[in-house]
């Protein structure tokens, strides 16, 4: 079996018969000893690696490189890239083995997608193969590197990512890129490409239009709007966050309006302010690690926060309860290890774990004592996942406690909205 690999004929001689089909890959899951084998007739069998005999290859199998056709280039089209970062809307099946790779080129999601040659020409950029709850701070850097370095080139750029943690992405995004002068979209699919009620074709097809053809110069998620293929929302790239497992429509704006409305016939409807394209030069900051964001719960042992003083993080952002509240005043107060951490130089910030509405370091006593005498900082209406990233930057810069409160990227909003509650 050394010699015979994924995607091979081979011929499998045992002592209860002989076996001819396609290898494939072994399940990481599967026992090691087990080889497994596509019949012929389409059924998969599992054979003991310890009673095969001999392992014929009839046939070596090769990899099928994707023909590539012509892009078209209407110079009356302005020009977008894609630059694929892994995640569904990225994947190609190979059918006779059944693998995944991600390997899109322009021509693939020309092919994928052909109304986009009637929208704008297309590059595409293979950035990195990932899962996106793989991603790090380093891949938002790599990212941010090749945005700023592409941008001067297009007119727009639409990054395909992973949905799990796509919002943590766009927050990042927001803030590493500075001085921002294009649009930068973000998509992707909660539904795989080979399934009819995908959502990819829909999602990429607005994601260009609104890189394309939109005047704001913000980072953003474009995914669907409702259930149905009817528009996508432009969601600030800060104020948004996947809110279903699964559902077509699961990013919401949360505590915001949308940007705008695409729909698939191109337009491009206005529904709030945003920062406009301009003709300036955006430069990059920079993502560490050593941030925490920590949620808290009821039982909630102090020596959490201990633990991460004891790893020397630079910066914890607490998910607090309702207006900002953490236990203060039971056996596990968190009171002296938060005092801990604010004297060993680790600022603390906090948001609300409820996500909607804004903290307040005033209302209550305990909120009074976090603010005033153990000198946390609150953020506002700022969600955790977007505090965090912001977290990762700021502990980069000169002051991390004023990065943070500086209103950047639209990360806090000055008013609540009544309408924007579970929109």
């Amino acid at each position: 079996m050394k010699d015979a690999k994924a995607g091979d004929s081979v011929r499998i001689t045992t002592p209860d018969g002989t076996f001819e089909g396609t290898l494939l890959p072994r399940p990481e899951l599967l026992n090691k000893d087990v080889i497994v084998l596509k019949l012929k007739t389409g059924y998969n069998i599992g054979i003991s690696a310890k009673k095969a005999k001999k392992v014929e290859i009839l046939e070596t199998y090769k990899t099928p490189i994707p023909k590539k056709g012509k892009i078209p280039f209407n110079k009356n089209l302005p020009t977008v890239a894609i630059l694929s970062t892994g995640g569904t809307i990225a994947s190609r099946i190979d059918y006779r083995t059944g693998g995944v790779y991600a390997d899109y080129t322009a021509e693939d999601f020309i092919s994928m997608c052909p109304e986009l040659t009637g929208i704008a020409n297309i590059k595409a950029v293979k950035v990195m193969s990932m899962m996106s709850e793989d991603a790090t701070s380093d891949d938002w850097n790599t990212m941010a590197q090749t945005i700023a370095k592409t941008l001067p080139e297009v007119d727009g750029i639409v990054v395909t990512h992973g949905t799990d943690t796509m919002h943590y992405t766009s927050s990042a995004l927001s803030f590493l890129l500075k001085n921002l002068t294009k649009p930068v979209i973000i998509t992707g699919a909660q539904r795989s490409i080979d399934r009819g009620s995908s959502d990819a074709f829909m999602n990429l097809a607005c994601a260009v239009n609104a890189a394309a053809n939109w005047d704001g110069a913000e980072v953003c998620i474009c995914m669907h709007s409702t259930m149905s293929d009817d528009a996508c929302w432009l969601l600030r790239g800060t104020k948004v966050r996947k809110m279903h497992t699964s559902r077509r429509d699961a990013f919401r704006p949360i505590n915001d309006e949308p940007l705008a409305r695409v729909t698939p016939d191109g337009k491009i409807e206005p529904m709030s302010s945003y920062r406009k394209r301009n003709g300036g030069s955006t430069t990059l900051r920079k993502a560490g690690k050593d941030a925490a964001l920590i949620l808290i719960h009821p039982n909630m042992d102090p020596g959490i926060i201990e633990y991460h003083i004891k790893q020397k993080i630079k910066g914890i952002v607490l998910a607090a309860t309702a207006l900002g509240h953490v236990p203060l005043n039971n056996p596990r107060s968190l009171e002296n290890a938060l005092r801990k951490a604010v004297k060993a130089g680790i600022p603390i910030f906090i948001c609300s774990q409820t996500l909607y509405g804004r903290v307040n370091p005033y209302v209550y006593a305990g909120l009074r004592k976090l603010s005033i005498e153990i000198g946390a900082h609150y953020l506002f209406d700022m969600l955790p996942e977007t505090a965090y990233a912001k977290l990762c930057i700021a502990i980069n810069e000169k002051n991390p406690a004023d990065f943070m409160k500086e209103n950047i990227a639209g990360e806090y909003t000055t008013r609540e909205l009544d309408d924007s509650f579970l929109r």
